[in-house]
């Protein structure tokens, strides 16, 4: 309560309880998510708040590319940080990528990229990336339910690596007792850290919510929330040993990624 500053990540409840009458002027997240914070009690007090969206937009990405490899199409549900660099990586890889983003979608009237969450829930793969929202119009919170869970067959993946919530686990677990059931890929959890036991038996890929906890995920939250405080950004991770490889023209191809691959990993 002496502190001015005070730093959490996602377990942390930030909140009146936590807060009230001490000296605190300045809350900050080193994540990408809010849904922990009591955001209007910290406007109403004067406590200035800052979070770090998409400090591990690429961590996450990359842990859904492990996930599947073949060429289908992707249904991304919610594009923003997170999902907008999905997409980009799966495009750029030529996988079918649909974009699902309603209230994008809303704002962004003319753009035509975005489809319906029935649309999106037909692909090969569904991924899902969206913040935690209880309210307005398009709320997440249990937003594939019962409907949305019957809607999935047996040759199709279902990946959560945004907000636990999001997925009704109830109705997951009945699903998934259900003959023609999807597969599951799970990295994040109804009421975390007291997560459903059975419906972690009975997940195809159960993660413990480390998707973005990468360190430059971590490096990179830091650092926009040192910046936030109105502090020069600096040299946060290790000089590398090496920083640049170039290939000439006559370099083969798979001579060229081995030989890159070695000298980075």
């Amino acid at each position: 309560r002496d502190a001015d500053i005070v730093l959490v990540r996602s377990v942390t409840r930030v909140n009146r309880e936590l807060l009230e009458g001490s000296r605190v002027r300045f809350v900050g997240t080193t994540t990408i998510g809010t849904d922990h914070v009591d955001l209007d009690w910290l406007e109403a007090a004067g406590i200035r708040f800052s979070a770090a969206p998409g400090c591990n937009a690429n961590s996450v990405a990359e842990y859904v590319l492990s996930v599947f490899r073949s060429q289908l199409s992707v249904g991304i549900v919610g594009v923003g940080n997170v999902g907008g660099e999905l997409a980009h990586k799966l495009e750029r890889l030529g996988f079918d990528v649909r974009l699902c983003d309603p209230p994008r979608a809303d704002r962004e009237e003319d753009d035509q990229e975005f489809v319906s969450l029935e649309e999106a829930m037909k692909c090969d793969v569904v991924s899902l990336h969206t913040p935690l929202t209880r309210e307005g119009d398009h709320p997440t919170l249990h937003m594939i339910g019962h409907p949305e869970l019957e809607a999935l067959g047996a040759n199709q993946l279902l990946i959560n690596a945004g907000r636990g919530e999001v997925i009704d686990s109830s109705a997951l677990l009945a699903r998934l007792d259900q003959g023609n059931a999807p597969t599951v890929a799970l990295d994040v959890w109804e009421q975390e850290p007291r997560i459903h036991p059975e419906l972690v038996d009975r997940v195809w890929l159960a993660t413990p919510h480390i998707a973005g906890y990468s360190l430059e995920g971590k490096v990179q939250g830091t650092e926009m929330i040192y910046q936030s405080l109105g502090k020069k950004a600096g040299q946060f991770l290790p000089e590398p040993a090496l920083s640049k490889i170039s290939f000439t023209s006559s370099a083969d191809e798979e001579d060229a990624i081995r030989i890159a691959l070695r000298a980075c990993y």
